[in-house]
């Protein structure tokens, strides 16, 4: 009887301690939604980024270097890749291009292996491959097999190789983009893009995971996931996507959407988006039983997939 009551008065105790927790959990939140963490100093950090050949890969190599970071600018595409690099030497930046393909595990050890020699300790990941973007959303979709390849099975390859070098160099910052698809479920207006949204959806997984993973080993690492609405990064093809709410998506350079994705990097963000809204959007429509969160996809269809 006395062990009862005892078990019990320590499970109110736990109890208690979790709800007082979560409690100041949600205020710091708060909080931080009106005055944000400060920014954080980038200098002498050396950065890997993957597809850093065009697009916001691209833009952050350039801006990366503007911080003072070391970049080693990775794309299979050398030819892209290495304009990459030299344009962000012409601003003065320390920057080395090196062409890998990510699916190939080898080949991404060699590569990782090369940087450290090269350049160092690699302290910064970012993985913009497998990102879609407007034209592929309009495009047929690709092989199942190449899409998981790319967007998810490279993850695994890049830190295996990476994290050791995080580890010897006490500490390190892995920021993953993925799709809007990785907070909805659902794809609407033509086609069907089941491969895409199945791998964003596996990227998210794979970034909760790792977070979870490197708390519980108290290691010094950090992991971002952002979520990227891929129509709002160029205008190239305006013309081939309709907006049910123009003013309410938009449009905006892969320049700025760069901007964001460091500006949430530097303020050490576990999760964020770019726009910042659709992260709570994401959240509303887990919420909402299923038929209301496709009642509110179909309000805001693009006519093209939501992936």
């Amino acid at each position: 009887m006395l062990l009862q009551i005892y078990s019990l008065c320590i499970l109110g105790l736990d109890l208690m301690t979790l709800i007082i927790g979560v409690c100041y959990t949600i205020l710091i939140a708060v909080y931080r939604m009106f005055r944000p963490p400060p920014l954080k100093n980038l200098n002498y950090e050396v950065a890997m980024v993957v597809g850093a050949g065009r697009g916001i890969g691209k833009e952050l190599a350039l801006q990366l270097c503007q911080f003072g970071v070391v970049v080693a600018c990775v794309d299979i595409n050398a030819e892209t890749c290495t304009a990459t690099a030299q344009r962000a030497q012409q601003l003065h930046g320390i920057c080395k291009s090196y062409q890998c393909d990510v699916r190939n595990k080898d080949a991404v050890a060699q590569i990782v292996n090369l940087i450290k020699i090269e350049l160092g300790n690699i302290t910064m990941l970012f993985h913009c491959c497998g990102l879609p973007s407007p034209r592929t959303l309009i495009q047929e979709s690709s092989e199942v097999r190449d899409t998981m390849d790319l967007s998810v099975i490279s993850h695994f390859w890049l830190l295996d190789s990476v994290l050791p070098c995080m580890r010897q160099a006490g500490k390190g910052h892995i920021t993953i983009l993925s799709s809007v698809a990785g907070l909805s479920n659902g794809s609407s207006g033509r086609g069907t893009r089941v491969p895409l949204s199945t791998a964003q959806f596996a990227v998210q997984g794979l970034a909760e995971s790792l977070h979870m993973e490197l708390r519980h080993s108290n290691s010094n690492i950090i992991v971002s996931l952002v979520h990227v609405y891929p129509f709002i990064v160029g205008t190239e093809i305006a013309k081939d996507i309709r907006f049910r709410i123009p003013s309410y998506f938009g449009t905006m350079p892969a320049a700025e959407a760069a901007r964001q994705i460091l500006d949430g990097v530097r303020r050490n963000y576990a999760e964020f988006s770019v726009p910042g809204y659709l992260l709570y959007l994401g959240h509303v429509l887990r919420i909402l039983p299923k038929k209301a969160s496709f009642m509110l996809r179909d309000l805001l269809d693009t006519g093209v997939d939501f992936a």
